[in-house]
């Protein structure tokens, strides 16, 4: 037999063969202490372990004619095309446990994340979702409304309507589906998932986010309605871990809202997930009190509705690829003080709506009888301001269940409030100096943005605005500026002293460096003040939007941003939509074509402008007191869209002189596809 290498057997003297044995053990040895941690999966970096993340949001996996809710249905066959889709396109299933695990910065994520979740707990769950889920080993969350759960029997209250119980999952059939490691309970609340009075007018409205209104009592405190939300929680996650031995460890909001009160009080309850109905996609600092989701509906037609939405949410598209048509509405114009005509005033609005076929409404939640462009009062209560009536919130209900309107916008100043005669901040108005001849005066009475104590009182009116109403964003007045000749008051030179300038608005105005830096500062502090108001109200209005007036010269003459502390750029930067006032009869032009030409040029030149500029015009000439013929007003709409704007809108509707008119707006309107740009 041949002999094996000749190195083989080398011979090695006594001392050198000691040291080579030492060695290898002492390698073998460190290789055994390193072997556990070779074989632990890297572990993922905190807060930056969600990234990518896709929540899939399901009803009912059921035929539409079959369906208790066909809209939020998918049928079985689509249902199993998704998720073959899904598995065989890269996607990863991952559980509840899997996505803590994640964020804590254990374990992390699969590359294209996907958590199944299934709202309500329809039996079709268990029948036809289930053995898909059993087929691709796919975990998921069932969000489960214990109030419906509970009866073994007969009919339970669902929403407006009685539901025979047999059509929701039985107890037997949850505690199967938990034994499979599939499956995980979610909290849906237990008698929230329904409407409760939330105005005088006694609209219905979701029960986790409204304030109840009791006649003769008026509105729940907040005490009150932090307690009525840590009761019903308490209780569902009592009865889930009585019949299923699951305590829940995430909320589903029913109809997807929320607030921080909500939220805050699930994570007391040891609920830290909290999945929402929010547009967005999940990030590595995406809380997890607060999941965005795509919801699965019957338009959604199988595999394509699903791709379509994947590549929408990856790119994180929201509302800025939907093609805005607004009508800005004053609700000075549906108030009267005979309530009955108020409901006619309403109703001839909603009409005006649906006719237009419009897909954002700006609804002015202040009231201006004097039309001075400054709050006298508000439609909603408020700590400091009288209400003038409690009509905001119906109003705006009314419009975003009886239209067909995605956004609704609460239309709000942020300076010109007209406060009480002897509230402590009613004199800490800005001061104007008075000005050269012919120089641009601003008119608003507003409060000093300087003067801490008439700020606090802003916020408190937001707060309040916030806790009464519900609505998609804020669009802020046009009275968030300052002239060159303003704040001279008290506390506008002190903060100019802050900021080490000198408290004598002329020689700061002799200055050109001087009056730069002023301009610069007053930029950011007025929107700064407008995104903290932002932030007060997200407390209660969770998926908030936010829209902004400028004027129109800040777009087209480069001195406007002294004339007026406004700055394109930063409003394009700070704000989802800025609603320039492209109004070519309020700025005198001689040729209204060639301003709006000129301004949708400007537009262009900016980054993400035709994305987030929205060109507002007006419909009455304020100068000749005039309303547009409504053909010249459909032209300078269709002109802007030729130019390549996206987002149009128009002030005032006047719905009481049928201005402008809907069959001449509509076809317009209508050319422009609101559907998300590709």
């Amino acid at each position: 037999m041949q002999a094996g290498p000749r190195y083989a057997s080398w011979p090695l003297n006594r001392s050198l063969r000691q040291w080579l044995v030492g060695l290898l053990l002492g390698l073998l040895l460190s290789f055994a202490l390193l072997l556990p941690a070779l074989l632990r999966p890297a572990a993922a970096k905190p807060g930056a372990s969600l990234q990518g993340l896709v929540v899939l949001g399901y009803h009912e996996i059921e035929e539409s004619a079959q369906a208790v809710i066909p809209d939020y249905s998918v049928t079985p066959q689509q249902f199993s095309e998704q998720i073959s889709w899904l598995h065989g396109h890269g996607y990863h299933f991952v559980s509840l446990g899997q996505v803590l695990q994640a964020k804590a910065g254990k374990q992390p994520l699969p590359s294209h994340p996907v958590l199944l979740s299934f709202d309500d707990g329809y039996r079709s769950v268990y029948t036809n979702a289930f053995p898909v889920l059993q087929r691709y080993r796919a975990p998921a969350l069932v969000a489960l409304v214990g109030s419906w759960l509970e009866p073994d029997a007969g009919l339970v209250t669902f929403g407006d309507k009685q539901l025979p119980r047999e059509q929701l999952l039985s107890w037997a059939q949850l505690r199967e589906l938990g034994r499979s490691g599939l499956v995980e309970v979610a909290s849906h609340t237990y008698d929230l998932h329904k409407g409760i009075t939330a105005n005088p007018q006694k609209n219905s409205e979701p029960a986790v986010t409204s304030r109840l209104y009791s006649p003769g009592k008026g509105y729940e405190t907040e005490p009150a309605y932090r307690q009525r939300l840590r009761a019903d929680l308490q209780r569902n996650n009592q009865l889930l871990t009585k019949q299923l031995g699951q305590r829940p460890r995430a909320v589903v909001w029913p109809y997807g809202r929320y607030n921080d009160t909500a939220m805050a009080v699930a994570e007391e309850l040891g609920m830290p997930v909290g999945l929402t109905l929010n547009d967005g996609e999940i990030f590595s600092n995406s809380p997890l009190k607060a999941l965005p989701r795509v919801l699965m509906t019957r338009e959604m037609t199988g595999v394509k509705g699903l791709e379509t939405e994947l590549v929408l949410r990856d790119r994180d598209a929201g509302d800025n690829t939907r093609a805005a048509k607004v009508m800005h509405v004053d609700l000075d114009n549906i108030y009267d003080p005979n309530p009955p005509q108020i409901e006619r005033n309403l109703q001839l609005l909603l009409r005006r709506i649906r006719e237009m076929g419009v897909n954002t409404v700006y609804l002015q939640a202040y009231a201006d009888p004097d039309g001075n462009g400054a709050a006298d009062s508000l439609y909603f209560p408020s700590r400091h301001l009288p209400m003038r009536a409690d009509l905001f919130n119906h109003v705006a209900w009314e419009i975003r269940t009886r239209t067909p309107v995605r956004r609704l916008y609460a239309w709000m100043p942020v300076l010109a409030f007209e406060l009480p005669k002897g509230h402590p901040a009613a004199k800490q108005k800005v001061v104007t100096e008075k000005p050269s001849s012919g120089h641009l005066t601003m008119g608003y009475p507003r409060l000093s943005p300087f003067a801490p104590e008439a700020m606090a009182t802003v916020r408190d009116i937001y707060a309040d605005l916030s806790r009464y109403a519900s609505f998609d964003g804020l669009l802020f007045h046009d009275d968030v500026t300052l002239s060159d000749y303003e704040d001279a008051s008290p506390w506008g030179l002190r903060q100019y002293r802050r900021w080490g300038l000198p408290a004598d608005l002329a020689k700061i105005r002799a200055s050109d460096p001087l009056q730069g830096r002023w301009v610069i500062k007053k930029i950011k502090a007025l929107d700064a003040l407008t995104l903290e108001l932002a932030a007060t109200v997200r407390q209660n209005q969770s998926q908030l939007r936010t829209a902004r007036n400028i004027y129109a010269q800040v777009l087209l003459n480069p001195k406007a941003e002294v004339w007026y502390s406004q700055s394109i750029d930063d409003s394009l930067r700070d704000y989802d939509f800025t609603a320039v006032m492209a109004m070519p009869y309020m700025e005198k032009a001689s040729d209204p074509k060639a301003f709006l030409q000129r301004m949708v040029a400007q537009v262009k030149e900016k980054p993400q402008g035709l994305q987030k500029v929205l060109f507002e015009l007006q419909s009455t000439d304020w100068h000749t007191k005039r309303d547009l013929p409504s053909e010249e007003l459909a032209q300078q709409i269709s002109d802007l869209y030729a130019l390549g704007a996206r987002h149009v809108g128009y002030y005032p509707d006047n719905l009481h002189r049928g201005t402008p008119d809907p069959a001449v707006l509509r076809p317009v309107l209508a050319a422009q596809s609101s559907a998300p740009s590709r």
